[in-house]
């Protein structure tokens, strides 16, 4: 069974003080996305880099997750380290995919130049950091997700099909 990782990186929702909406708008997209049958691997944790680390290692290395998407964690705040702590578990980083999240967030806020969000691929596992409020996170996801399942393919991961009538994505012809 293909499994798919959502991790929200987040201090007060990890504490229950607020609900959890970040993780949950993930989960819908990727429900509403993929035609593709998926176990889902989901947790809440805080902004801590030791914890955030171990949690990626788990979910690619152990879980078997061709897919880690985190939410939150990725601004200049001091307890923001999202992406030191993804960066710590890469083996290839992927910078195209942040520039092209922050390029797409700029059309909707000046702000989108304080992200730091970026991606990249631990064994056969595509890790995408996504911003933490639901609104970016569908803008962001709709951006890079064209190029997803297929990255996931070259990176020796699982075949994930969309479907047709809510996203598109890229393949080569010979693919």
């Amino acid at each position: 069974m293909i499994r798919i990782g959502v991790l929200n990186i987040s201090d007060r929702a990890s504490a229950g003080v607020y609900a959890d909406e970040p993780g949950q708008a993930c989960v819908a997209l990727l429900r509403q996305w993929l035609a593709t049958p998926f176990e889902l691997d989901y947790r809440i944790i805080p902004d801590e880099r030791p914890v955030i680390e171990s949690e990626l290692r788990r979910m690619a290395d152990v879980a078997g997750c061709c897919l880690v998407v985190t939410t939150g964690g990725t601004g200049p705040a001091p307890r923001d380290v999202t992406p030191e702590a993804t960066r710590a578990v890469l083996e290839k980083e992927l910078p195209g995919f942040g520039e092209l999240m922050r390029a797409t967030s700029l059309r909707y806020v000046p702000t989108a130049i304080l992200s730091r969000q970026t991606a990249g691929i631990r064994g056969r596992t595509l890790i995408v950091n996504l911003p933490g409020r639901p609104k970016a996170i569908r803008e962001n996801l709709e951006a890079v997700f064209p190029a997803i399942p297929y990255c996931i393919e070259l990176a020796g991961g699982a075949r994930l099909e969309a479907r047709p009538d809510t996203v598109s994505v890229f393949r080569p012809k010979a693919s």
